[in-house]
Order: C-alpha cells, then sequence, then structure tokens
C-alpha cells in the first residue's frame, strides 16, 4: 500500500489505517526528519525480529532505536538521569538518536544489548503515528550506512524497491541524506559517536 501524509496536517483516517497495520505486526516505511525509516510496533518482538532480518542486524550486537512521541513516556523504556533529560529537552524533537540503558518495559530482544536508542523526530506525521498506537515505533534507516542513493530520499522509488517487504510506504514528500546525530549517554558525559544532522545543544 502506499498512502500520502502530509506532514502539516497527517488526515487521521490514514493515520488510523496505518496504526491498525502496525498493531497487526505489520511493517512501514515512513519518513523522519533526517532519512525515510523502516519500522513497526517497537514492542511487538516478531515484527521487530523481521526488520532485523530484512536489514541484516543482528539485535545482541547492535543498537535498536525506537521512536517516541515525546519525552513523557521515555523513562518507561529507558533510564534517564536528570542531566540527560535536560540536554534532550533542549533537543527534542529533532535530528537525534539519544542511546540510553534500557528499562525492563522493552522486550527481551532489546535488552540482550542493554542499551536502546531514543528518538523524536521533529516529523508530525511518524509521530501522530507513535501517539495514536500507543507504543513507540522501531526505526532503522532505509538507506545502509555509509550508501546514500537517490530512491532512499523518494517515496515512489522506495515503494518500487520495498513494496514486497513492506506493507505501507508512506509518502510524506522528498526525504533528506544526512542521517541523526548519535549522542551516547550512558557514560559519565554525553558523547557524540556519530556527527549527523542535528547540532547538539548542551
Amino acid at each position: 500500500m502506499f498512502i500520502k501524509l502530509y506532514e502539516e496536517n497527517p488526515n487521521q483516517k490514514e493515520i488510523d489505517k496505518i496504526v491498525k497495520v502496525l498493531q497487526d505486526g505489520g511493517l512501514i516505511i515512513y519518513p523522519t526528519d533526517t532519512v525515510y525509516a523502516i519500522g513497526c510496533d517497537a514492542l511487538n518482538v516478531r515484527a521487530v525480529e523481521q526488520i532485523c532480518k530484512m536489514k541484516g542486524i543482528n539485535p545482541e550486537k547492535s543498537n535498536l532505536a525506537i521512536i517516541c512521541y515525546d519525552l513523557s513516556n521515555i523513562s518507561e523504556y529507558a533510564r534517564v538521569d536528570n542531566s540527560t533529560f535536560k540536554i534532550m529537552k533542549k533537543n527534542l524533537p529533532g535530528a537525534f538518536t539519544f542511546i540510553l540503558n534500557t528499562t525492563s518495559s522493552l522486550p527481551k530482544i532489546y535488552k540482550n544489548k542493554k542499551t536502546v536508542g531514543i528518538r523524536v523526530p521533529d516529523n508530525n506525521i511518524v509521530r501522530e503515528l507513535v501517539r495514536s498506537l500507543g507504543n513507540p515505533i522501531l526505526t532503522t534507516s532505509v538507506k545502509d550506512e555509509d550508501e546514500v542513493i537517490e530512491y532512499t530520499t523518494d517515496p515512489e522509488l522506495i515503494y518500487e524497491k520495498y513494496h514486497d517487504l513492506v506493507d505501507i510506504v508512506i509518502d510524506g514528500g522528498y526525504g533528506g541524506i544526512e542521517a541523526s546525530t548519535v549522542v551516547d549517554c550512558t557514560g559519565n558525559e554525553p558523547e557524540i559517536t556519530r556527527q549527523g544532522k542535528g547540532e547538539l545543544i548542551l
């Protein structure tokens, strides 16, 4: 399925249709404030495993990342101290992935690595999906790590390539080519482990 949504005002009927697919364990491709991403209900282990298999990700060795609607329920899924919370509050929504220690609310597939990436993208489409779903959405970029190809920015080309592998591709306009900035907050001081689109404010 190929669904067009406008970031300024995502159509709630279409959002509900996509949420139903996520609740049923479906996979979707959607826009963020950086690149297009593949995702599913982050608490549906079978769907998470499917995405890991598709992307060739070993969840025991790779950081999995989830999208939350805002900062209000992040402590359900990750441990956040006061200083980290203040930094996140200054920078989110935005083009960042904050690496934090997991909590017991996340399925075991995340706990093997003991850390999880938290994103709150500056993009209404995916945030509305998360809000309507009531759960975070697993997120992994459509593009491969060091590869920027034209198809990864054009939703129609993404649909051509992926329509057999996912249930829905959302057309939210052209995507970016620069990934999020990754900030590891599991040590004493926040450490930027990948400089991407986001410029961190401390």
